[in-house]
């Protein structure tokens, strides 16, 4: 659904969804990068000279401080040594859940709203599996009507907070008198293969981490509580031709990453063109975006965003901050980014772009207005 163009110099539209609250939680497993990259050299047989070299160049270039994992390091060894994809989706459940009680209780809380006021809750994760699904097994836990309304997504990957973010948006503008709730969770660790050599899998295990969030928003006609941004419009591109660009390979061993090193040029040849087609509709450009909240995996990509789009140098101050503190969330990420935001927001009324890329290859872009 679409809002028509309107003046950006003044206030979102009327009809315009809010975000309430944002809350992120990560695991209590935090370890240095160079630690886990050491581990991964080891259990990877990268100790040569040369495989030590790959690592070190990925240490130099990934931007990573440290990372918090679903188990502690050593556990994550172990369970990588019995090859059993059962015993780690069992773990990837019990973490998640936890996580994700602990995400959605946390924003509810910070939005001053009741649990059984929440009409809708929307999941997202590509790291795990579970039918019942995660919000299904959560509802309960944390206190929602049993005629709670449902959406499972699966398979957005990185670009899920965005998707997310976006069918609350379409939710709420029509349901306008209700609140809605959207949980991210992704637990990378749990699925990184890591006896496997390959460069992909390397690049996967040495930049994801792990951790979960949860979304708080309201409909125009509804008490927003704390003032968040306002959800004003969203665009989706879909580019054919790239189902192997990025996924999992899923079969007996597990979620096997799919990583291809086009990504960062894909990025930079589609996302303007993204951006301006959204940007139009509200008579913006992005020179006139002040909040950039982009998510799109590591530092090549985000160098390629601010040279494809010219941005001033610091527009991705907190992308870079969020991948230092904890690696590549996936879905969580664009949601950890713009908690970051909401903590020292742009004046009111200013415009913010909220942009992923995950599987497909897809651009996910959410347009806010603070």
């Amino acid at each position: 659904m679409h809002q028509p163009p309107h003046d950006r110099t003044g206030p979102p539209p009327a009809t315009a969804p809010r975000v309430a609250a944002i809350q992120t939680v990560f695991p209590p497993h935090t370890y240095p990068q160079r630690e886990i990259l050491a581990t991964l050299a080891r259990t990877t047989a990268l100790e040569s000279e040369a495989g030590t070299l790959v690592l070190r160049k990925i240490a130099n270039s990934s931007g990573i401080d440290s990372r918090s994992l679903a188990l502690p390091l050593e556990k994550l060894i172990e369970l990588a040594r019995q090859d059993d994809f059962t015993e780690k989706n069992r773990i990837w459940l019990d973490v998640a859940l936890d996580l994700g009680e602990q995400a959605i209780t946390g924003a509810l809380r910070a939005a001053g709203i009741h649990p059984q006021d929440v009409d809708a809750v929307i999941s997202t994760t590509v790291t795990g599996l579970a039918v019942p699904s995660l919000e299904a097994r959560l509802a309960h836990r944390v206190g929602l009507r049993p005629d709670i309304k449902r959406v499972p997504l699966f398979g957005s990957g990185c670009a899920g907070g965005a998707v997310g973010l976006a069918r609350l948006h379409d939710y709420l503008l029509a349901h306008p008198d209700q609140v809605a709730v959207l949980l991210a969770v992704e637990l990378s660790s749990l699925a990184c293969q890591f006896k496997d050599p390959t460069v992909a899998n390397i690049v996967a295990g040495s930049l994801f981490g792990d951790g979960a969030a949860a979304v708080v928003a309201t409909g125009a006609r509804r008490d927003p509580g704390p003032a968040g941004p306002a959800l004003v419009d969203t665009y989706s591109l879909l580019l054919p031709d790239t189902e192997d660009v990025l996924g999992w390979d899923i079969g007996s061993h597990g979620l096997r990453v799919l990583l291809a090193p086009e990504i960062p040029a894909l990025t930079g040849e589609h996302l303007p063109t993204a951006i301006h087609s959204l940007l139009e509709r509200h008579a913006l450009t992005p020179d006139q975006i002040v909040s950039w909240i982009i998510h799109g995996g590591g530092p090549k990509v985000f160098t390629a965003v601010e040279q494809a789009l010219h941005l001033p140098p610091r527009a991705l101050e907190r992308t870079r901050r969020s991948v230092a503190e904890h690696g590549n969330l996936s879905s969580v990420s664009v949601l950890d980014i713009l908690h970051a935001a909401m903590k020292t927001p742009p004046p009111p009324n200013a415009p913010g772009l909220v942009a992923a890329m995950g599987p497909g290859f897809a651009i996910e872009l959410v347009l806010l207005s603070w």
